[in-house]
């Protein structure tokens, strides 16, 4: 892949064939080991998680990495957990609230989400699933840019602390950019978690 800047009118194009990629290598991770969540839930405590913090995490679909034990163990120790809500093309995410046992409901995608007479919270601490990420902290997602509304809205209000999550073999040497992209803090993957240090500069189409 090119170190250059991505055009406006090329970056989509090249998200796509990426995400192609990316997602066969994310589905032959899967494959070899289904058991990988146990791992990120372990990872997920070298992360600077404010006591009794609201975090946000994904119900998995198809190869997704599975959160749900990190879920588990972050409302083990007092962390109040919710999930995504799409209400729409073009909007950002809302969030309701998720206990061990709660019964979801199908939702787009394949995914599930809490039923509308959960509690709606707002997370500070978002665990944003992926198809592929770089070393600059920049994900590529599956298009729609539900995360990057929802990231830029809630930094709007206040502090949040974005963590990727995704299995290492997802990590690509580039990602492309453009100037809706959100940036992550953190990526977790079964291999461990690392932050991401000062954004870098960049001229043209990113930020």
């Amino acid at each position: 892949m090119s170190s250059g800047s991505p055009s406006a009118a090329t970056a989509p194009a090249e998200k796509q064939r990426l995400r192609a990629q990316a997602l066969a290598r994310r589905d032959a991770a899967f494959a070899a080991d289904p058991g990988a969540g146990e791992r990120l839930a372990s990872a997920l405590w070298q992360l600077p998680l404010p006591a009794g913090a609201v975090v946000s995490a994904y119900w998995p679909m198809r190869g997704e990495l599975d959160p749900r034990p990190a879920m588990a163990a972050l409302a083990n120790v007092g962390h109040r957990i919710c999930l995504p809500v799409m209400e729409g093309r073009d909007r950002p995410l809302r969030f309701r609230a998720w206990l061990p046992g709660t019964v979801l409901e199908p939702a787009r995608f394949g995914t599930r989400e809490p039923p509308a007479s959960a509690a709606e919270l707002t997370p500070s601490v978002l665990l944003v699933p992926l198809v592929a990420y770089d070393d600059a902290g920049y994900r590529l997602g599956y298009g729609g840019g539900f995360y990057d509304r929802t990231l830029a809205a809630l930094r709007a209000a206040g502090p949040v602390l974005a963590v990727g999550v995704a299995y290492a073999a997802q990590r690509l040497e580039r990602v492309p950019r453009e100037t809706t992209d959100e940036r992550l803090d953190w990526i977790v993957t079964e291999a461990g978690a690392r932050a991401f240090g000062t954004p870098e500069r960049h001229s043209g189409t990113h930020s």
